[in-house]
């Protein structure tokens, strides 16, 4: 297939790219390069610099034989969301509803949307699953819930077929070392870890050590991202054979506190990591953490590099360089 990967420069999107690309398909990126980097490209794949709130560029490029979209351009700190909510609603509900009328008018009808499982909020049950209620503890979260009912009501007026991926807290590098640009200004757990191990900032801060959990850190569920990569290709042939859209989780099952991700971190790079605890931030639950039984029946995915070890060693290849 010929696909549209927009934020295909960024962290996950290069990722996936790279994974679209191994598959035998045609991908053309489409990335502003606010977060995304140039050296996440791949020479197989074209190149459009573009934003997602450019209207007219956005029909362009869809309107160049393109047979499915692979979104990814969004902003993503929770935190951030909480402070400056006018910069998530421009961007990721604005934009998103650009490309979703750029798809519809060049009838592009398979679409691959990276959701997160902040759709959720405070979980009520554990492990959560795709029935668990929604209610967003942050901004950020409210906007990806926003775009997975704006994707059913395109397909329902559209005939724009999507997968919805809620996906936890992805984290690592490709495992061959063939993706090397870092993310720029971090705000998840594992890069700023890094930065510290590399010498790249002096400490890091640890939002609340007082929680509801076995060290009183938070509790994530960390995804690889090659892991992720592969479940977007598996969705979008998912779509193709089905002509029915998807809601699925991802994640690797098994939750990881703040603490002993810091302490792997510590163990694998032989550095000692300053790390000071702070007050709690807005919107933070205690716990997440999925289960991915859905997306094994019906996708045939299961995580394969998601282990604390894989994801701390295979980040830690890429800062100490």
């Amino acid at each position: 297939m010929n696909m549209l990967v927009i934020g295909g420069a960024g962290y996950i999107g290069s990722h996936v790219v790279r994974t679209l690309l191994d598959k035998g398909h045609s991908v053309t990126v489409y990335d502003n390069l606010s977060t995304g980097r140039k050296e996440n490209l791949f020479a197989e794949a074209r190149f459009v610099e573009g934003d997602i709130l450019d209207s007219k560029a956005l029909r362009e490029v869809t309107a160049d034989g393109i047979d499915g979209i692979i979104h990814l351009a969004a902003f993503k700190a929770a935190g951030e969301s909480m402070i400056r909510p006018e910069k998530y609603a421009v961007n990721n509900l604005t934009g998103t509803i650009n490309i979703l009328n750029a798809a519809a008018e060049n009838e592009v009808r398979r679409f691959v949307f990276s959701s997160s499982a902040a759709v959720y909020g405070e979980p009520r049950y554990l492990p959560i699953d795709e029935k668990h209620p929604k209610s967003p503890e942050n901004f950020y979260g409210f906007t990806k819930l926003e775009i997975e009912r704006l994707l059913e009501w395109y397909d329902r007026l559209k005939n724009v077929k999507f997968a919805a991926l809620r996906y936890f807290n992805a984290a690592g590098y490709d495992p061959h070392g063939r993706i090397r640009g870092l993310e720029r200004n971090p705000q998840n757990l594992l890069p700023v870890v890094m930065e510290v191990a590399s010498g790249m900032r002096e400490r890091m801060q640890v939002f609340g050590n007082d929680y509801d959990t076995r060290d009183g850190t938070c509790i994530r569920d960390y995804i690889h991202v090659s892991d992720l990569a592969e479940a977007h290709v598996l969705a979008l042939e998912w779509i193709k054979a089905n002509d029915r859209s998807l809601i699925v989780n991802l994640g690797s099952e098994t939750g990881v506190t703040v603490k002993e991700m810091i302490e792997a971190a510590r163990r694998i790079t032989g550095t000692p990591i300053p790390a000071d605890i702070v007050d709690r931030r807005p919107g933070d639950p205690a716990q997440l953490v999925s289960t991915a039984q859905f997306a094994r029946e019906t996708l045939g995915w299961k995580a394969k590099y998601s282990d604390v070890d894989s994801l701390v060693s295979s980040t830690w290849e890429v800062y100490r360089r």
